[in-house]
């Protein structure tokens, strides 16, 4: 198993002496790259959020409402894309879809850095370029089908929640060093020159392409495939049928749809909201919420991941009842303590159904085996492959977020004159959200019962 074999044929992470002797030393390898990544896809996927900020001073003339959908667009895009990404790795391998995911990134962070500094760009073309960000998106959807494969199912939540981390922070890096870099010309960056705002627009798509081949370079010569999460497309696409896929996926809508939603929503909210506030520290909201996401995995191996959900969407609501109080108010600084309380829940919210949904799976396989259908081996590898296709879906389905939540806050101002509307919505999504976690894992069901992870046993 060396460091530069392609395929690794012999994977066996729930062994604890070939997880010690191998095993952890491969996975925290291919963990790093993909968390690197990820961060940079993160960040493409993120770009418009503040580009939109800038593009009337930059000579754009565009309404608050296509403002919000150029933001918005890429969530959508960002969300479809996760679908045959997430069946990509058992396909392809990890290493190669990586590889391949992080090297189209390229198209849409050049395609920005041209069309941005021609204000007489026609709306409908900047709708395309904004939406060459959502491949960004995707990547999320094939890296934690990947990494789900490294590690054993002890603390499986953990690194899961690690490289989704790592990947979310990349919304934040991108919110905070974009302002920044937007105003230097640094050695005449790239042969760039000022635009019409005075500012360097084109360096929000330009400065990722340094980052974007060392990570390139990193999936090349630092990551491997699993000969042993091969699979056919069939087999991944059984879980479509199962009903815990979806409701998942509801439960997945209300936390990482959230984060990813208000994520790119946030900057262009505060300058809507409170003309006078830099955008600026916009880049807190989810810097604090990817950070709370290996809080809610860890928790969820812990405690188990049904009562961390249920009692994180209890907090949720509360954050977004005190950041509809603080916007009616127009008191900024109760609406940021509120809104950042509301993306640390999103955080945790994260990492805990992530860690309901391998447990889940391998909870119903087990069942099947006990009923005489497979032998135990066979349904846990049967288990591990459609844990992970529906780790890929469910994020798919709760990235839609990203989209709605951006389009949900435009069409309340165009409509009413503020967002209270649009988050008086979302707090009646979470108090559903609230109701599907107690009744389908925590009050007396079979499932609930018989599984710890969810029960809230420790695993």
């Amino acid at each position: 198993m060396a460091m530069r074999d392609t395929w690794i044929a012999d994977w066996r992470p729930d062994d604890e002496k070939f997880w010690q002797a191998k095993g952890k030393f491969v996975a925290r390898r291919n963990l790093i790259w993909s968390i690197v990544a990820e961060h940079i896809a993160f960040s493409v996927w993120l770009i418009w959020s503040i580009v939109v900020t800038k593009l009337p001073q930059a000579g754009f003339h565009y309404t608050t409402a296509q403002l919000f959908q150029l933001v918005a667009l890429p969530g959508l895009v960002g969300a479809l894309m996760r679908f045959p990404y997430t069946f990509a790795v058992t396909t392809f391998g990890g290493r190669n879809w990586t590889i391949f995911s992080t090297s189209v990134l390229f198209i849409p962070t050049i395609a920005l850095a041209y069309f941005v500094t021609r204000p007489d760009t026609p709306y409908s073309i900047m709708l395309a370029v904004a939406a060459l960000a959502g491949l960004g998106g995707g990547n999320f959807a094939s890296s934690m089908t990947n990494i789900s494969f490294f590690y054993p199912d002890r603390i499986k939540g953990w690194a899961l929640g690690l490289n989704a981390a790592g990947g979310n922070i990349g919304v934040s890096s991108v919110q905070l060093l974009t302002p920044v870099l937007l105003g230097l010309g640094i050695v005449n960056l790239y042969q760039g020159t000022p635009g019409p705002g005075g500012f360097y627009v084109q360096n929000a798509g330009l400065m990722w392409l340094l980052p974007l081949a060392v990570a390139v370079f990193g999936a090349v010569f630092f990551m491997n495939n699993l000969a042993t999460a091969r699979s056919t497309f069939k087999d991944q696409l059984a879980i479509v049928g199962r009903k815990h896929t979806w409701i998942m996926s509801l439960l997945y809508i209300g936390t990482f749809g959230s984060f990813i939603g208000y994520s790119a929503a946030f900057p262009l909210l505060i300058k809507t909201q409170f003309p006078a506030v830099t955008v600026g520290i916009a880049f807190l909201g989810p810097l604090v919420g990817s950070l709370a996401r290996p809080l809610g995995g860890l928790l969820a191996d812990k405690i188990g991941g049904a009562i961390v959900t249920l009692w994180n969407f209890i907090a949720m609501g509360a954050a977004t009842i005190g950041v509809l109080y603080f916007i009616g108010a127009k008191d900024f600084t109760g609406f940021l303590a509120m809104f950042l309380v509301l993306f640390v829940t999103t955080g945790i919210g994260n990492g805990s159904t992530y860690r309901m949904i391998p447990s889940i799976f391998r909870e119903e396989n087990l069942q099947k085996a006990a009923a005489g259908e497979a032998g135990r081996a066979a349904v846990l590898k049967t288990a591990s492959i459609e844990s992970a296709a529906a780790l890929g879906f469910i994020g798919a389905i709760g990235a839609v977020g990203g989209y709605f939540i951006p389009r949900g806050f435009g069409a309340s101002i165009a409509a009413t004159g503020g967002p209270q509307l649009a988050l008086e919505v979302y707090l009646a999504f979470y108090a559903v959200c609230l109701a599907l976690t107690w009744w389908f894992y925590l009050r007396r069901s079979p499932l609930a019962s018989s599984t710890p992870s969810l029960a809230g046993a420790r695993v």
